[in-house]
């Protein structure tokens, strides 16, 4: 079985519209469209926006009601082997032929049971209803029983965006919108890996998480060169609606543009913005022992911030051995991110998942985001087929019943750098037992050797000899041995032994200047003694 198939699959823990267009897209599924009411403040797009926001409004004065619909019990009990086997018939795609982007639609069933409507707003502005389509789909080996049966379904259950990314004559799959609110992003030469989310609600905390849906889509025909698509979505919770518009333009990055507004249903108690998901099973700085031949497996490494002071800071990740909830605060961020910052193929030895060439995904706050905190969750996980890490904007203002909230914010694909960020970046943590080779009376198994490696042209140009200062501060405990070196690769290396204090987390933060000049990005890691256990 293809890793990277299985990770498409697995859980998630897990414009040009025209002169007219619909006020009955909002209201009701009639195929026919009207034209908009005069207003002369506001382009077309803002006003077919302000119309989705005015229906998810309407959602949210209203009893929060699961959408339930009776599939066929053999579509929700299908296995993965017979899910795998039910493709879309290329064929088929909204817009085939017609224009740069083509649409594919995926198959109720298996984890996917909540079927979403899908609508079509053509050029002349007028939407249709996209009702589910069994001929749309080829039933091949084990899936063959499913073929035939009633399709009593409302819908897909997501879609996915073709894209000529990688070369003119091949549609690549660009984005993925499958499950909740999940959708992913591939940018060229990249295979999916991490997910975006369209809202986070209650992650990590004891009364359990919400998981909103994208219960209804509204996509815009595009013209035939087009190189931007829009289309819009509805969300629901128990908590929270909303009105979304993403606009999606694949480029040498692919970058998504996203505009939401957002309706309190009921009081809520932890809002998280912009959430990225993904999966962090051990990496170089793993201290214990996996019984894997591959040296690392993860679809993340790090978690990348820009802070509003113009501070770079990178947190490695880790599978903890218990829930671990951390955050780096700020107010109006200027970005933050989950990032595959190692992406050589001899660091993973895997040719199907193909970890070196997962995207890392970059959030750009637009507008006044205020007082907050990026939150960062890492879950315990023995096996790589769940995503364990949570990453989300949490504002200090609370989100209460009766209130709205709107958002905006683009996401970008990127491999390893962000282009604007200058300074020299962590390639390498390393973490063992202070102990030397042989030592008769070795520190307490508590004590940790610490390698923290940065890499950049510009430190590799230094001479050995040059003063290079390790700026090292941490919450509590001591350290020892606290040294700078240049490795015969260019890069430097801060080396140092941490002895914690009563078992208690320790937060580090380290920086590399020389003289009055700040040559790196900020190193900060927390380590649990627990972890060891």
């Amino acid at each position: 079985m293809s890793k990277s198939k299985f990770h498409q699959l697995k859980t998630r823990a897990f414009l040009s519209v025209g002169l007219l267009v619909a006020v009955l897209l909002i209201l009701t599924t009639s195929v026919k469209a009207q034209q908009l009411p005069a207003n002369q403040g506001k382009n077309k797009q803002q006003v077919l926006f302000d119309l989705m926001a005015s229906r998810a409004k309407a959602l949210a004065a209203q009893s929060y009601s699961a959408d339930s619909e009776a599939l066929p019990d053999s579509w929700k009990s299908m296995s993965y082997s017979q899910y795998r086997a039910i493709r879309f018939k290329p064929e088929q795609a909204l817009w085939h032929q017609q224009s740069l982007f083509e649409i594919q639609f995926f198959h109720p069933g298996f984890l996917y049971q909540q079927p979403v409507e899908i609508e079509e707003i053509n050029k002349d502005g007028m939407n249709k209803l996209l009702p589910f389509d069994a001929s749309q789909f080829s039933y091949d080996a084990e899936a063959a029983p499913l073929a035939g049966q009633p399709a009593n379904s409302k819908g897909y259950s997501g879609f996915r965006v073709h894209y000529p990314l990688n070369r003119p004559d091949y549609k690549d799959e660009v984005a993925v919108f499958q499950g909740a609110s999940y959708f992913r992003l591939v940018g060229p030469e990249q295979i999916y890996g991490l997910s975006a989310r369209g809202l986070a609600i209650d992650t990590a905390e004891s009364s359990g998480e919400q998981f909103p849906h994208f219960k209804r889509f509204w996509l815009v025909r595009p013209q035939p060169n087009d190189t931007t698509l829009v289309f819009f979505a509805l969300l629901d919770s128990p908590s929270v609606t909303g009105a979304y518009r993403f606009e999606l333009t694949p480029e040498s990055d692919t970058h998504m543009q996203v505009t939401a507004r957002l309706f309190a249903r009921q009081d809520v108690k932890k809002l998280g913005i912009a959430p990225l998901t993904s999966m962090f099973f051990y990496g170089e700085n793993r201290v214990r022992f996996v019984d894997d031949f591959r040296p690392e497996i993860h679809d993340s490494d790090g978690v990348l911030m820009h802070t509003s002071h113009d501070e770079w800071i990178w947190r490695p990740l880790k599978n903890p051995r218990h829930l671990q909830v951390t955050s780096l605060a700020d107010e109006n961020p200027k970005g933050f991110g989950l990032v595959q910052r190692d992406r050589s193929f001899v660091n993973y030895q895997d040719t199907e998942a193909k970890y070196h060439q997962r995207p890392s995904i970059w959030i750009t706050p637009q507008g006044n985001w205020g007082k907050g905190r990026l939150e960062i969750v890492e879950i315990p996980t023995n096996n790589e087929t769940n995503d364990n890490i949570v990453s989300y904007w949490v504002p200090d203002a609370p989100l209460q019943a009766g209130q709205q909230l709107e958002i905006s914010y683009q996401l970008s694909t990127f491999d390893s750098k962000r282009p604007e960020q200058t300074l020299a970046q962590v390639s390498r943590t390393r973490i063992g037992w202070s102990a030397l080779p042989g030592e008769q009376n070795p520190p307490p198994k508590a004590e940790r050797q610490f390698m923290v490696d940065f890499s950049a042209d510009k430190l590799a140009k230094l001479n050995a000899a040059q003063p290079l200062q390790a700026d090292l501060q941490l919450s509590w405990g001591a350290i020892r041995d606290l040294t700078t070196s240049k490795l015969p690769n260019g890069d430097w290396r801060v080396s140092f032994k941490l002895n914690p204090a009563d078992q208690k987390p320790v937060d580090m933060r380290l920086q590399l200047t020389l003289r009055n000049e700040t040559l790196s990005e900020v190193w900060n890691y927390v380590w649990n003694p627990s972890d060891l256990k």
